[in-house]
């Protein structure tokens, strides 16, 4: 499974692509951040972000699509861009019919370091390890995007799967 990740952000948005499957090593097929301006209108940066993304989604040529769900913290325009960023990365794999799957902080966190309230240094720390990488890809963002990645691919297919279960189970 290749998974494209999305760290949402308007002045940075983490994008990470690893692929792998739930049990075997995991591969990094690509990272980055797109950025936009701060001195654009929110309109011409989420077009950019958009452009920037469906560039991604060309080159990488993903099976699913995995974002950071966006949660509210004190300051509500930084939430408000990521929720737009966010809504955007949505539309774009929308578009091309990938499965989308939002996971939160926390679940992040855990999947990767087997703690939800790990630390930034922490999760970057078993990003490389767990991608054999020689370093941390900079920005955070970046190293967050491959985090939640990695997430992704060891628990999206399951988590799918019994979804899928559940509803199957539901129909008369």
């Amino acid at each position: 499974m290749r998974v494209l990740a999305v760290d949402p952000g308007l002045t940075r948005c983490g994008v990470g692509v690893v692929e792998g499957a739930p049990g075997r090593p995991l591969t990094m097929v690509a990272v980055g951040v797109v950025r936009t301006p701060t001195d654009l209108t929110i309109d011409r940066r989420l077009l950019l972000v958009e452009a920037e993304l469906e560039q991604w989604l060309d080159r990488t040529s993903p099976d699913a699509v995995a974002i950071e769900r966006v949660f509210s913290q004190h300051n509500v325009r930084t939430v408000m861009g990521t929720a737009q960023a966010s809504a955007v990365a949505m539309v774009c794999a929308a578009r091309r019919g990938l499965p989308v799957a939002l996971h939160t902080p926390s679940e992040v966190k855990a999947a990767v370091s087997g703690n939800g309230r790990a630390d930034k240094a922490q999760v970057a720390a078993m990003v490389v390890r767990l991608l054999r990488l020689t370093e941390t890809p900079k920005p955070a963002d970046a190293s967050d995007a491959l985090a939640l990645a990695i997430t992704h691919v060891w628990r999206g297919a399951a988590t799918s799967r019994l979804e899928a279960a559940v509803a199957r189970a539901a129909r008369p």
